[in-house]
C-alpha cells in the first residue's frame, strides 16, 4: 500500500463518502472533502486537522468543479483517488417528474460526475497515475418502477466510465465503477427528491412497497473496507459490485438478460448486420 495517499471524494458528508473518508484518514490518508454543505465534516476536521480539507462544492456547477478540483490537487500537491461520489435521487414515475426535476437530478447524478473527471484527468495524466472511482449503483443496469430516473444516470455515468477506462488506460490511471447495494446511506431520505403522486399508480405503489420493506440496509461504513482493499489493487477490476445479497442480485439480473437474448435469437437473426 502507498503511504499517505490523496483522496479527492465528492459527496463526502454522508453515506459511502463519508465512511469512505473516515476510512482512508484513519489508514494515514490525505483527503479533500467536498459537498454541498461542509458543516457535518466540522467534527472530522477537528480531528484530522492536517489531512482533511472540506470544501463546499455543488457538482451541478462545472465552473464550480474546476475552481475546486484546482484547489484540491494544490492542497496536498497532487491527487491519487478520485471518488465521484456526489448524487441523489429522484423518485417517483416517469409521467409525475416535471423537466425541472428530470434536468436537476441528471445535473448532478451524471453531469457532476462528468465535469469532476473533466477537471481532474489533466493532474492524473500529468502524473502518470491516478485511480478514479465512478460510484454508480448495482441497479445501473436496469430500471425499475419508480426508480427509473436514477437508474438512467447511473447507467449513462456507467456506459460514459467504460469509454474514459479505455481513454485514459495510456496514460496508467486506472478506473473503477464501484456498484453499490442498497446502504443506509440517507439516500432515500435526505437525498430524495419526489415527484407530485398520481393516484393512478397507487396500486403500483403499494406493491413496491411491499417488495421493498422497511429495511434501510446495513451501514455504509460495512462497506468501506471494500473500498479501501479495492484502491489498494496493483490491478483494479473496472467494475465491482458491492455487497453480497447484491452481488447475487445482480448476477441473476445479467442471467434474466442473457435468457432472454436467447429467447428471442431467432428473430434477432432475421435481420441482417
Amino acid at each position: 500500500m502507498t503511504s499517505s495517499r490523496v483522496w479527492f471524494i465528492t459527496g463526502a458528508t454522508r453515506g459511502l463518502g463519508r465512511a469512505v473518508t473516515e476510512a482512508a484518514l484513519a489508514a494515514g490518508d490525505r483527503v479533500v472533502g467536498a459537498a454541498r454543505d461542509i458543516s457535518p465534516l466540522a467534527e472530522l476536521a477537528g480531528r484530522y486537522p492536517d489531512t482533511l480539507v472540506s470544501l463546499p462544492l455543488d457538482v451541478a456547477d462545472r465552473a464550480a468543479v474546476g475552481a475546486a478540483v484546482d484547489r484540491a490537487a494544490g492542497a496536498f500537491g497532487r491527487l491519487d483517488i478520485v471518488v465521484n461520489n456526489a448524487g441523489g435521487l429522484l423518485l417517483g414515475m416517469l409521467e409525475e417528474a416535471t423537466e425541472e426535476q428530470i434536468r436537476q437530478h441528471f445535473d448532478v447524478n451524471f453531469f457532476g460526475a462528468v465535469w469532476v473527471t473533466q477537471a481532474v484527468i489533466p493532474y492524473l495524466r500529468a502524473q502518470g497515475a491516478g485511480h478514479l472511482l465512478q460510484v454508480t449503483s448495482m441497479g445501473s443496469g436496469g430500471g425499475v418502477a419508480s426508480v427509473g430516473l436514477y437508474a438512467a444516470g447511473k447507467a449513462a455515468l456507467d456506459a460514459l466510465s467504460q469509454s474514459v477506462a479505455m481513454e485514459l488506460e495510456p496514460f496508467g490511471i486506472k478506473v473503477t465503477i464501484v456498484q453499490p447495494g442498497g446502504y443506509d446511506t440517507g439516500l432515500y431520505t435526505k437525498g430524495t427528491t419526489a415527484t407530485e403522486p398520481q393516484p393512478a399508480y397507487e396500486p403500483l405503489r403499494a406493491k413496491l412497497a411491499e417488495l421493498w420493506g422497511d429495511d434501510a440496509g446495513p451501514p455504509p461504513d460495512t462497506a468501506a473496507p471494500v473500498i479501501m482493499k479495492l484502491v489498494d489493487l496493483p490491478d483494479p477490476p473496472l467494475r465491482l459490485i458491492v455487497g453480497s445479497s447484491s452481488y447475487d442480485i445482480v448476477q441473476q439480473l445479467e442471467q434474466n438478460r442473457v435468457d432472454e437474448y436467447r429467447a428471442w435469437e431467432d428473430l434477432s437473426r432475421q435481420a441482417p448486420g
